[in-house]
């Protein structure tokens, strides 16, 4: 696929995925929604990219929400397709085989910072904001904001960043537990890629068994959950890079994981 709206590069087994449309601060439009779409299963089965890096083009925004222009017209129909569109992307992004790490950069609004949500971890710069500010222009969230929002810091401080519509710094999203770091904005990239060399340094079997248990299990009551890590521990000892792992521990030297 041609892509117009964003750009895909791979550096050192990372893939990045940059949303470019920095004169609209990388608001997400039906065509880009389409292009990050393919451009998160470009990357899917190549084994050379371990990790995915998503942020957006300029120093302004990561992605400041849907592109306007396209929510005017919409009616009930309209309206129910274009979320489940834009909740297949991020529930591609959620369940993806590898880590994906969001380098929140800037404005991350609405559908920002449900694209955010999404990511399995999330590094803000300093100056980035979140919000979401849908029912500014009577409209809820629609990408996963609702739900993943309320999972991962609680139903309370949800509710309270939805109703309101308010944003909120770096600073504090970190306080609520919504990004895992915030860092000076010129060390962004840097302090990004350290992180994915860090993860790409383990099994990348044993990184989608945890993603998937992780997932999986916070739907489940704490029985099943526990069974079902189980059940994934059991194919992570019944892999090459277990054995590999182990013995490289024993023997102290580095692992040469080949994903098997």
């Amino acid at each position: 696929m041609a892509y117009k709206n964003i750009l895909v590069k791979e550096e050192k087994n990372i893939g990045w995925i940059v949303v470019n449309r920095p004169e609209k601060l990388n608001s997400l439009n039906a065509q880009t929604i389409k292009e990050l779409y393919s451009g998160f299963l470009s990357f899917r089965e190549k084994q050379e990219v371990k990790i995915i890096i998503l942020t957006g083009a300029g120093d302004k925004a990561f992605i400041a929400g849907a592109d306007i222009s396209e929510l005017v017209n919409l009616d009930y129909n309209k309206g129910k397709d274009y979320a489940l569109e834009g909740q297949e992307l991020t529930k591609l992004i959620e369940n993806y085989p590898k880590p994906v790490i969001a380098a929140v950069n800037g404005y991350a609004l609405g559908g920002g910072t449900e694209m955010a949500l999404a990511c399995h971890l999330r590094i803000a710069s300093e100056q980035a904001k979140f919000g979401q500010p849908e029912v500014k222009l009577g409209l809820i969230p629609g990408f996963g904001g609702t739900q993943r929002l309320a999972r991962l810091i609680g139903k309370g401080k949800a509710m309270e960043l939805i109703l309101s519509g308010r944003l909120i710094s770096a600073e504090e999203a970190f306080q609520v537990g919504l990004v895992n770091r915030v860092v000076p904005h010129q060390e962004l990239s840097t302090v990004v890629v350290q992180l994915a060399e860090e993860i790409i340094a383990n099994a990348p079997y044993a990184l989608q068994l945890a993603i998937r248990a992780i997932n999986q299990g916070l739907d489940k009551s704490l029985e099943d959950g526990l069974l079902l890590e189980a059940e994934l521990f059991g194919k992570s000892c019944a892999t090459e890079d277990s054995q590999e792992g182990t013995k490289a521990f024993l023997e102290k030297r580095k692992p040469n994981f080949k994903g098997q």
